[in-house]
């Protein structure tokens, strides 16, 4: 039976990721790392097999595949966009040393598989703004999206250089009913959802107009595991797949909110997040993931934006929160 690790286990992916994961191939399979797991006991990945994991110290990566004898690591433990920027060092060291101690530690262990994603965090104003192609200019404005660039270039030299099997998505913005986003710049597009719910108002940091590529969670995590699966012989490409599922602006997630909430009231008052969404483009080519891996996603603007507020409501009528 394979065993899976999964970094950053207790982040806005990595929950939900996990929990896939346990309900597909048992949760004794799938053990979840964070840096720390004090604060995350209601979290529903934090049960066990569970691990304090630092993906910045090499010896305690090596040491946790060891012990749980991985076979496949998800490896989401980053730090994102908006978040990245209030110390960019500190974003590099835990976006690009964690994601070089996890390949060492898979290259010596000859098998180990590797999930990494990427982010369309890695394009930048001289991407083409519509329809980017796989390939592509790319020149990020944030250290995040520098890291996913970097991060892109060493996983594909692990590949050819080692035979390491390291795969990976550019994904959007990423929705989810069930957890938090973490300091993304499109985190709006889920806080949305519970001012809605809970007070009727939002005001959103982006301006009405700003459209990205967004990504609603139970395609992000099928995106993940059909990578997984993929025929290796398939794989042109191997890190890196633009995926699309909808595209829309800020003033169109709101609107979709009101058709459901007549009272909602949504204003748009730009801050410093505003300059790095508007280095990101407003739609993705994602043909080579179509053609590669088959890859599909299943929820547009109006089936996210039902389900949505369909898990939503009950749990926070309720009281309860991620």
């Amino acid at each position: 039976m394979a065993k899976f690790l999964v970094t950053g286990a207790f982040g806005q992916i990595g929950t939900e990721l996990t929990q896939a994961l346990r309900a597909r191939h048992g949760t004794a399979a799938v053990v979840a790392s964070g840096r720390r797991l004090s604060g995350h006991e209601s979290n529903p990945a934090c049960t066990d097999p569970v691990a304090v994991l630092d993906v910045t110290d090499p010896a305690a990566v090596r040491n946790v595949l060891a012990t749980h004898d991985v076979d496949v690591v998800y490896h989401l433990a980053a730090r994102l966009s908006a978040v990245g920027e209030q110390d960019p060092a500190l974003t590099w060291r835990v976006n690009m040393e964690g994601l070089r101690n996890v390949l060492e530690a898979a290259r010596a262990r000859p098998g180990t598989r590797v999930f990494w994603p990427s982010s369309i965090a890695a394009f930048g104003p001289e991407t083409p703004r519509d329809a980017v192609p796989q390939d592509t200019v790319m020149r990020p404005t944030t250290m995040y999206g520098v890291t996913k660039v970097a991060g892109e270039l060493l996983a594909d030299y692990y590949q050819r250089r080692y035979g390491v099997d390291v795969r990976g998505v550019r994904f959007p913005g990423v929705i989810s009913s069930q957890s938090l986003p973490g300091g993304g710049t499109t985190d709006y597009a889920v806080e949305i959802f519970y001012a809605a719910l809970t007070s009727g108002r939002y005001t959103a940091f982006v301006r009405a107009d700003t459209v990205l590529p967004m990504i609603y969670m139970p395609d992000c995590i099928r995106a993940a595991r059909m990578l997984m699966d993929a025929e290796p012989a398939r794989l042109r490409h191997r890190n890196g797949f633009n995926i699309a599922a909808m595209s829309f602006s800020a003033g169109e997630l709101a609107d979709a909110i009101r058709e459901r909430l007549p009272g909602f009231r949504c204003e748009f008052v730009p801050d410093e997040r505003q300059a790095i969404a508007d280095s990101w483009p407003r739609s993705i080519d994602d043909r080579a993931a179509r053609e590669e891996w088959d890859w599909a996603p299943e929820y547009d603007l109006t089936r996210m934006t039902d389900d949505m507020l369909t898990q939503l409501g009950p749990r926070l009528q309720q009281g309860s929160r991620p």
